[in-house]
């Protein structure tokens, strides 16, 4: 069994304490990390090595960046979304496990957010996204067990969000956002959470403004997408809401899934 989650740190070394404490406690096998707000030479590779990781960083100062965490070896990593060769940006990384039976491939994204809607800001995010698409197709057509791990800054449904009338100009909950979001989905991924869970007010971040984790007015961006190779495999999936209460918290929370796969 392995278990894979994905957190957006928001600044790995502002919450170095809490990445820490929750691989200690919640011991997953592979992390996907993003806004690690970091280069590579300074993310704090030591700390986490200590743990019994591996460490691969697609790192960029004060913005943005990946990494992946994995207490299995890696076999291949690829650093950047193709399709781009100018985009400087540092939000994309894939990883390549040997698992039994044949290869894992794990990728974390750190998807832009896209706001302002009209500008190049929101242009990008879009053309990020079929980019995505494009890449997933490619990846979906080797029949490989495949997990998207990620901040997709996406809120799928309105059920996913606390009031969709307070979102719904927000770049986040356009119908174009959603629209590409689904057809990520078409290519015949399954959304790990809503697997197992179709219950509302099911979110993975909370501003840090207007007491919005007291309040619980939340949005759920934060996803883990299985092939079906993956998905047949799902024998659990969840939120670690809990670690929104932590001190100094990252906005975000951790979201993991359990799958019926063995190291090989």
């Amino acid at each position: 069994m392995l278990k894979i989650a994905t957190w957006n740190i928001n600044g790995v070394k502002a919450r170095l304490d809490s990445l820490t404490a929750w691989l200690g406690q919640a011991r997953p096998d592979i992390v996907c990390l993003q806004e690690i707000k970091s280069l590579d030479d300074g993310f704090p590779r030591e700390a986490v090595e200590s743990l019994g990781y591996n460490v691969a960083t697609h790192g960029q100062k004060g913005f943005n960046g990946v990494a992946i965490l994995s207490r299995l070896p890696f076999d291949e990593i690829a650093r950047g979304l193709p399709g781009d060769d100018g985009d400087e940006q540092a939000r994309f990384i894939e990883a390549v496990f040997s698992v039994t039976g044949g290869a894992l491939r794990v990728a974390s994204l750190y998807l832009p957010n896209g706001n302002p809607v009209g500008t190049d800001k929101f242009a990008y995010k879009l053309a990020w996204m079929e980019r995505l698409h494009q890449w997933a197709g490619e990846r979906m057509a080797q029949e490989e067990p495949l997990v998207l791990a990620g901040d997709y800054n996406v809120i799928p449904e309105p059920d996913d969000c606390h009031d969709p009338n307070a979102w719904e100009a927000d770049a986040l909950f356009r119908p174009e956002s959603r629209r590409a979001f689904r057809r990520l989905l078409h290519l015949g991924f399954y959304d790990a959470v809503r697997c197992v869970t179709d219950a509302a007010q099911t979110y993975t971040f909370w501003d840090y403004q207007a007491g919005a984790w007291q309040k619980n007015n939340g949005i759920r961006i934060d996803h883990l997408l299985l092939s079906p190779e993956a998905a047949g495999r799902l024998k659990a999936a969840a939120i670690d809401s809990f670690t929104r209460a932590w001190e100094k918290p990252s906005d975000h929370v951790p979201v993991w899934a359990e799958l019926a796969v063995e190291p090989a």
